[in-house]
């Protein structure tokens, strides 16, 4: 049984932040870079003290939208600028898959996770905050900056970069743990993480005869030399044989699919206890009994979690199945849990589905004008 692949019905919005110098922009374009096929929308809050790679491969500096060969878009934006790039990078007709929000180094970036989760446009959907922090400079950014403690504590995915800079990486990993609120973290070097825990890489195959930005960085020596497969995933990314220069941070994912219904409350308990590391969900589920018009597509990164009730598609087999994905997470376990959220009774009971109904929107919101 393959991975299931369901469409999103909104495009994740994922804020990218960090002190100056932890490494955003380089994660950004290394997500440019290896996108796998999906269209990136970036928007870039701080332009002109930074350089992203796609501006300068595109020879477009002087326009703050630059559209790359494989779809990848990037904006240069303020503040008061964010909600009409939103919007038009929304449009179904501009075919994105991912919309990437680089904060500036010094935005908190609450105020843009607020901004995020009181959208009321219909197109988007929160896709997480993702804070990036530099392992060989860790101690002394929380000495200049102590609210990075409480950025942490908000993210939903750490990525500590550059462990092959610092000499105690075990350490500050740990350190860093032990100040997040259940988010996955992970160790990164060069930025490289791979793009799957954010969002679905697809085929592309739309690029025959068109020059993408991957083909422009064929040369780039940091995935290319000795032969790296930039896709790889290492299952040991603290192995020394490992160049340091190669690491990408592996992540772990279970797929788990039930041809019996699933109990909605058990669903539930599942989903409100769900362990640290668990960063993304994503699949559908059949509550059987409960509600026999429609399958329930789910969205859930970090604590962010968001029902869509659709009617089953004409002759589909009536399966639940999702998708998992952490790093350090117990997949044995999750899937034992999931396996106990099954039922077989014929008959809902009434109350049964409140808790999962708390997490879909208001359809009347949903199609309301997002002008």
């Amino acid at each position: 049984m393959s991975q299931p692949s369901p469409k999103p019905q909104q495009i994740p919005v994922v804020v990218l932040a960090g002190f100056l110098g932890s490494g955003k922009t380089t994660l950004l374009n290394h997500l440019l870079h290896r996108s796998g096929g999906s269209r990136i929308g970036a928007l870039v809050n701080d332009f002109g003290a930074i350089e992203i790679d796609a501006m300068a491969v595109a020879g477009a500096l002087g326009d703050s939208t630059v559209s790359l060969g494989n779809g990848c878009l990037c904006c240069a934006v303020d503040a008061s600028e964010l909600d009409q790039y939103l919007e038009r990078l929304a449009e179904p007709s501009v075919g994105i898959d991912v919309i990437v929000i680089e904060a500036s180094g010094l935005a908190e970036p609450q105020e843009l996770v607020r901004m995020l989760l009181a959208s009321e446009h219909p197109g988007v959907v929160y896709g997480g905050l993702v804070e990036v922090v530099d392992a060989a400079e860790f101690d002394d950014t929380r000495a200049r900056h102590p609210e990075i403690d409480r950025h942490l504590a908000l993210a939903d995915l750490v990525v500590v970069n550059k462990l092959d800079r610092a000499a105690d990486g075990e350490r500050v990993l740990g350190l860093v743990r032990s100040l997040v609120d259940r988010a996955a973290v992970v160790p990164a070097t060069y930025g490289r993480i791979d793009p799957e825990f954010l969002f679905d890489c697809r085929p592309s195959e739309e690029r025959i005869g068109q020059l993408s930005f991957d083909d422009l960085h064929e040369d780039d020596p940091h995935d290319h030399q000795h032969g790296h497969d930039p896709h790889h995933v290492d299952p040991h990314p603290h192995s020394p044989d490992a160049h340091a220069g190669h690491l990408h941070a592996a992540y772990d994912s279970l797929s788990f699919v039930s041809e019996t219904p699933v109990d909605p409350r058990r669903l539930m308990t599942f989903l409100d206890s769900r362990p640290e590391g668990l960063y993304r969900i994503k699949g559908y589920v059949d509550f059987g009994p409960y509600d026999i018009r429609n399958r329930y597509a789910v969205h859930a990164v970090g604590r962010f979690l968001r029902f869509y009730p659709e009617p089953w598609p004409v002759d589909s087999e009536r399966l639940t199945q999702l998708v998992l994905i952490g790093s350090g997470i117990d997949a044995a376990a999750l899937e034992k849990e999931l396996q106990a959220c099954r039922s077989e009774a014929p008959h809902a009971d009434e109350h049964g589905m409140w808790g999962v109904l708390r997490y879909v929107r208001d359809p009347e919101e949903d199609g309301a004008d997002p002008a």
